[in-house]
């Protein structure tokens, strides 16, 4: 789940090179919904939305796809791939306080400082690269951070939707309130100004569509089922810090696949990362594993 995730920053900015950001994720979304739609009727998967909180399940899909991606695709565009990967990571204590607010999911003192620790390497690695010497990086960042706060939303209705729909109808929802959504929006988009990146045929092309496929299928359908399945059945802190392994891996991307500079902070923030992922989930188990002695 994170290496999809961590990568499908490197493909966005590879899909914006022949699609405007609506366009992408128009695109990438309608992709999606199709795929799952043929898995329902093929009988693969399952979904019944009958006498179910469906408000609920609305308001989640507001906050994602639809808040997320506007933000992250627009944030994106404006900073490189892996100075993107570095402000998602901060999901992880955005989440772990609201969880503590609207789920009352408390984490341990040390689990909470593993997070900080995560959250410390990001903060590490955009301090020291200088992030917001420039106008255009900043405002990217802004939205960056905008998308961060809607994931937070995010992750908190998952655990609450959880509770009435599976991963699937989770994940099903989501697909096809984006599609229509975003769709809607390049209809309007395309009536009042013609931008050649906006036209359907640009995702025929190479590596445009390739990249299409990518964030359609793999970061889309699989990846967020396997993220709506995570959230159904671990606590918040533990099941978000993941996102934060992915900064890591769009970092490498970025620097094997774009040629994007790579520096020492960037090596002690990664580890930084990684030494927080790795205890909120090793403080976890710890805390489960005196419940059950006791």
């Amino acid at each position: 789940m994170s290496l999809i995730f961590g990568l499908s920053f490197l493909f966005i900015k590879i899909a914006l090179e022949s699609l405007s950001p609506l366009a992408l994720i128009s695109y990438r979304f309608t992709l999606a919904a199709i795929v799952l739609t043929l898995l329902v009727a093929f009988r693969i998967i399952k979904v019944d939305f009958k006498g179910k909180p469906l408000k609920m399940l609305a308001l989640l899909s507001l906050f994602e796809p639809i808040l997320y991606f506007i933000f992250e695709t627009i944030g994106i565009n404006l900073t490189s791939s892996s100075e993107a990967g570095m402000i998602i990571a901060l999901i992880p204590v955005i989440v772990t306080v609201l969880a503590i607010a609207f789920l009352n999911e408390r984490p341990t003192g040390k689990q909470f400082c593993s997070v900080l620790v995560s959250v410390a390497g990001v903060l590490y690695i955009t301090v020291m690269a200088g992030s917001f010497d420039h106008n255009g990086h900043f405002i990217g960042i802004l939205f960056l951070l905008g998308a961060v706060v809607s994931a937070g939303g995010y992750n908190i209705l998952s655990r609450k939707c959880a509770a009435y729909f599976t991963p699937v109808e989770i994940t099903f929802a989501m697909m096809w309130t984006a599609a229509i959504g975003f769709n809607v929006a390049l209809l309007v988009k395309k009536m009042i100004s013609y931008d050649p990146k906006d036209s359907v045929y640009a995702v025929f092309t190479f590596p445009g569509g390739l990249a299409v496929i990518y964030l359609g299928i793999l970061s889309s359908v699989c990846a967020y089922f396997m993220l709506n399945y995570v959230l159904s059945k671990l606590p918040i802190a533990r099941a978000s810090v993941f996102s934060s392994l992915s900064t890591v891996v769009a970092i490498f991307a970025g620097i094997i696949f774009r040629h994007e500079a790579f520096y020492w902070y960037e090596i002690v923030g990664g580890l930084l990362i990684i030494l927080g992922v790795w205890g909120t989930n090793y403080f976890a188990v710890r805390k489960i594993k005196r419940k059950n002695v006791k």
